[in-house]
């Protein structure tokens, strides 16, 4: 009997030692220190939400006008800001359906060549031994349509006076810039994930996928 005591205090006194909060690995943690930030979105207003996420869209914006930190846009990656300038490019340079030759694209279209071509492109790289997630390359490839979309706006300002040579070449020249800085942008954050002896074949695919966007902006009128 006072073996059978003594192994009910053991099992008691190591239950007792088991005691303890239960956390789940890897979670986030309260800090005690002052002014750390909190990220739980669950407390916080919308507002504050949609704020956050604006500026961070708005801060891979500026990367690829300004492709110097190249971690941002492969680290924090997200898909709002490719929708946003597909969808501009899209409605922007969708053909008219009050003109019988306008010849422009539809939205459907350029919503697809768009996004299968991102999606072709990032193929590309994973089949070559790219070191990035699908989404982080259509997250690139996205946002590096920017230099693009702008020189489409400065585009349909020019086609707003009368159209002459000079204005043709102004067009000319402001879609070469915008898809001269877009393909150097990718190369930019993409060129690093691929092996140095397979990176002209992974460049060649997206020097196709930007002309071809870009040949739609010179061309449409």
């Amino acid at each position: 009997m006072d073996t059978k005591l003594d192994m009910f205090d053991d099992n008691i006194s190591a239950s007792s030692q088991l005691e303890g909060d239960m956390s789940i690995p890897g979670a986030r943690k309260n800090t005690t220190q002052i002014g750390a930030p909190d990220f739980n979105t669950l407390d916080e207003p919308i507002k504050e939400t949609f704020l956050r996420d604006v500026r961070a869209v708005g801060v891979k914006f500026y990367h690829v006008l300004y492709p110097k930190e190249k971690s941002s846009l492969l680290r924090d990656w997200d898909l709002w800001g490719p929708l946003v300038l597909c969808t501009f490019l899209a409605t922007v340079l969708q053909g008219s359906s009050g003109e019988v030759n306008d010849g422009g694209p539809e939205f459907a279209q350029v919503f697809v060549i768009v996004w299968i071509g991102a999606a072709i492109v990032t193929l590309n790289s994973k089949l070559l031994g790219g070191n990035i997630s699908f989404f982080q390359s259509v997250c690139v490839l996205g946002y590096c349509l920017t230099p693009v979309a702008i020189a489409l706006i400065v585009c349909r300002v020019i086609l707003l006076s009368t159209q002459t040579k000079l204005t043709f070449f102004l067009r000319l020249l402001t879609t070469m810039l915008g898809f001269i800085w877009a393909t150097y942008a990718s190369f930019i954050f993409l060129g690093e994930s691929q092996p140095p002896n397979r990176k002209p074949l992974a460049v060649y695919p997206i020097f196709l996928f930007f002309f071809v966007i870009s040949w739609l902006v010179i061309s449409h009128n």
